[in-house]
C-alpha cells in the first residue's frame, strides 16, 4: 500500500535527513565526544542498589526538586536564577524554539556550529540565519552584530566553546552580543568541563541570558540529562511547553547520585584536559595535518582527502567524525574525541598508517 507521506508531511521536514548515528560495533569510538571513563566499580555497585529501590510503577516527580537543588549547589548557579531539566540539551533546544516560534521570528547562530540549532528552527518555523565564521573558525563579530541588527532575532545561539571547531570566543565579543540582542541569548556550554571560561556566574547581570549545559560530556551520555539556567521569567514560559514527565526517574536518580560524587567526574575531566595538549601536538607533528585550537574534549584537524583517511581509519576499527560535507569551511576536516592515553595512542597509530 502506498502512503501519502509526501503530500502530508511538511516540505521542510521532507527536505532534511534524520540525524545519522554510525554503527561503532568493534571500533574505538572517538566520534561523539564521550567520556571514556565509567564510574568506579564501588560507585556502580552503590548506584545499582539505589536504582533497585525505585518505584518504577510511579511517574517521576515532574519538578525534580532534589536534582535541581544538587545542580544549583555543584555548578554554582547564581541565586535568583531558575533551572529547567531536559532529556538531553537537544530537548531544551527544541523547547526554546517551540516557545519562541512566532511567525516571522528569526534564530541567529554561527556557521559551522551544532546542527540542532538549525534543526530546531526548522521544526518550529523560525527563520534560521547563520553567520559564517572566519576561515580559521574565529568569530567575525561585526558580521554577527550586523545580522542581529538586521534580523532582530528572537534567539541567538552561541556554543561556548563551539562544536565542531572547539573555539572559545572572546568574552568581550559575547558581552557585545548580549548588549545588542533584542531577544534571548543562549550560551550553550556543553563542553564547559573542559573549557577555561563560563557565563554561569554572569546570569544575574543579563536578564536575556540563558546558560545551557549537559551531563553527557561528563561521563553520563547514556542517561540523557541537560539543564539550562536563567531568569525565572524565561524558564516559567519554557516550562509550559515541556512534557510533564520529560526526565525519567532512572535519569534523575543516576545524575543526583553522580553529583554526590562530583569529584570523580571532575577528576576524569581533568585527566582529559591533561591529555588534550599532547594529542594536539602529536597530530600537528604529522606531515600534512593542520590542527585547530580547542577548549573542548575534541580536536578538529584538516588533512588532504579527509574522506579517504576517515575510511582507512574505520577499516582499522577507529571511528572519528568526518565533517567535510557539513559546511564549506570544514572541507577535509576531521574531529576526534580526546580520550584515554591508550585510545589516543591507538588513534595516532591508526592515523599514521592512514595518511
Amino acid at each position: 500500500m502506498t502512503t501519502h507521506a509526501a503530500q502530508i508531511i511538511r516540505p521542510e521536514i521532507l527536505a532534511i535527513g534524520a540525524y545519522p548515528v554510525p554503527d561503532a560495533t568493534g571500533c574505538i569510538k572517538l566520534d561523539a565526544m564521550e567520556n571514556p571513563y565509567g564510574l568506579p566499580a564501588e560507585l556502580r555497585t552503590a548506584l545499582a542498589a539505589r536504582l533497585a529501590d525505585l518505584a518504577l510503577n510511579r511517574y517521576p516527580l515532574p519538578t525534580s526538586d532534589a536534582l535541581r537543588a544538587r545542580i544549583r549547589e555543584v555548578y554554582k548557579v547564581p541565586a535568583g536564577s531558575e533551572i529547567m531539566l531536559g532529556n538531553g540539551s537537544d530537548e531544551l533546544i527544541s523547547l526554546i524554539a517551540l516557545a519562541c516560534g512566532r511567525p516571522g521570528a528569526a534564530l541567529v547562530s554561527l556557521a559551522p556550529t551544532f546542527v540542532m540549532y538549525e534543526v530546531s528552527a526548522k521544526f518550529a518555523g523560525l527563520r534560521y540565519v547563520p553567520v559564517t565564521l572566519n576561515p580559521d573558525f574565529t568569530l567575525d563579530l561585526p558580521r554577527l552584530l550586523a545580522a542581529i541588527a538586521e534580523h532582530k532575532p528572537a534567539i541567538v545561539y552561541l556554543a561556548y566553546p563551539n562544536n565542531p571547531t572547539g573555539t572559545l570566543y572572546p568574552r568581550a565579543a559575547i558581552e557585545a552580543v548580549l548588549h545588542a540582542a533584542p531577544g534571548l541569548v543562549v550560551i550553550d556550554e556543553a563542553y564547559n568541563a573542559f573549557a577555561s571560561d563560563s557565563f554561569m556566574r554572569d546570569l544575574s547581570r543579563w536578564p536575556n541570558l540563558i546558560v545551557m549545559r549537559t551531563m553527557s560530556k561528563s561521563g553520563l551520555a547514556g542517561v540523557r540529562l541537560g539543564y539550562m539556567a536563567g531568569h525565572p521569567d524565561w524558564l516559567r514560559e519554557f516550562d509550559k511547553v515541556r512534557a510533564p514527565y520529560n526526565v525519567n526517574v532512572l535519569t534523575q536518580t543516576t545524575v543526583e547520585f553522580a553529583l554526590e560524587h562530583h569529584a570523580v567526574l571532575e577528576d576524569q575531566a581533568a585527566r582529559l584536559r591533561a591529555e588534550r595538549p599532547g594529542l594536539a601536538a602529536a597530530l600537528a607533528a604529522l606531515p600534512g595535518v593542520e590542527v585547530f585550537p580547542s577548549d573542548a574534549n575534541f580536536i578538529l584537524f584538516r588533512v588532504a582527502d579527509a574522506a579517504a583517511v576517515f575510511d582507512r581509519l574505520k577499516s582499522r576499527k577507529v571511528l572519528i567524525k568526518f565533517l567535510g560535507k557539513a559546511h564549506p569551511l570544514l572541507a577535509n576536516c576531521l574531529r576526534v574525541t580526546v580520550s584515554s592515553p591508550e585510545e589516543n595512542a591507538a588513534f595516532l597509530e591508526a592515523l599514521r598508517a592512514s595518511l
